[in-house]
């Protein structure tokens, strides 16, 4: 499901992403004070700049020309969506205070040739990288999604209620906007603290190749996609534990099909518990690996 999450993102949504930059109307950066960033799908609004405040997301807003850096917090209001996943004029996003995800509302930050092409890089031969910087800490409550890449979070990342539902139909929101089913990622990025994830609806979810300074905690989440959670190829140095999720895996799909899998097991400093225990079988009906070893 993840290859199809990939398409979906870096593939249709480039040209739908690309017409809307064309459009953009650009709100110019306050040298001081508060800041918020209002636009549409279709006309976005555009943070960049210096911001020697706080920023408030309103409707649809793009981190699409040139670096951004915000020294207090960036909220995400009800329904709103930050996209800071393009690579022209090296659009990084830097924040000295917390990114705040609000209900129903979403961010996607981040982007790399690999994982997640940025938005308006070639899909075919994708080159372009960009990096987010979280003083603080990521914080979703009742959250449509969050798709992070590249991050690095100083504090603890949590992400609480929300997902849009036990479902994997394309979402009315800016999900389906891009032709997407309604998910939540967190890759190739560098937690401070701690990661903790509870009571997502929603159709996927994911953690991979992220370094954990402290304890992963999933609780209680439930994912209308059999493939997921994938809890792959992290580095965390506290303690891993899982429980009452639809399902835990800590290996790949290997095509479109769920089984068989490969193995990528994370590496644990701490204690593992709950359906994080025992690695999860590689072929149908096949048997788990040892103690110790998701």
């Amino acid at each position: 499901m993840r290859r199809l999450f990939r398409q979906t993102l870096s593939g249709v949504a480039v040209a739908g992403v690309a017409l809307c930059i064309a459009a953009v109307f650009a709100a110019q950066a306050a040298a001081g004070g508060n800041f918020t960033c209002s636009g549409t799908f279709a006309n976005p609004g555009v943070l960049a700049g210096t911001i020697n405040g706080n920023v408030s997301v309103t409707g649809f807003c793009a981190v699409n020309a040139g670096p951004a850096v915000v020294k207090g917090n960036v909220t995400v209001a009800q329904g709103a969506a930050l996209v800071a996943a393009f690579g022209a004029e090296n659009s990084t996003l830097t924040v000295m205070g917390n990114l705040i995800v609000q209900q129903d509302g979403a961010a996607a930050i981040g982007c790399n040739p690999d994982s997640s092409p940025c938005f308006d890089d070639n899909p075919d031969n994708p080159t372009l990288t960009v990096t987010i910087h979280i003083t603080g800490n990521l914080l979703a409550n009742g959250a449509l999604g969050v798709v992070s890449h590249n991050t690095t979070v100083g504090g603890n990342i949590e992400q609480h209620g929300g997902g849009g539902g036990f479902t994997c139909d394309t979402s009315p929101g800016i999900f389906g906007a891009f032709g997407s089913p309604v998910f939540s990622t967190y890759e190739d990025g560098v937690v401070g603290g701690n990661l903790s994830i509870t009571n997502v609806n929603s159709c996927w979810l994911g953690t991979a190749r992220m370094a954990i300074h402290g304890n992963a905690s999933y609780v209680n989440n439930q994912l209308a996609d059999p493939d997921a959670i994938e809890i792959v190829s992290n580095d965390i140095h506290g303690n891993l534990s899982c429980r009452g999720n639809s399902m835990t895996w800590d290996s790949g799909d290997l095509s479109d099909a769920l089984f068989p899998r490969f193995p990528q097991p994370n590496t644990v400093d701490g204690k593992r518990s709950g359906q994080c225990f025992y690695a999860t079988p590689l072929t149908e009906g096949g048997p788990s690996g040892p103690p110790n070893s998701f």
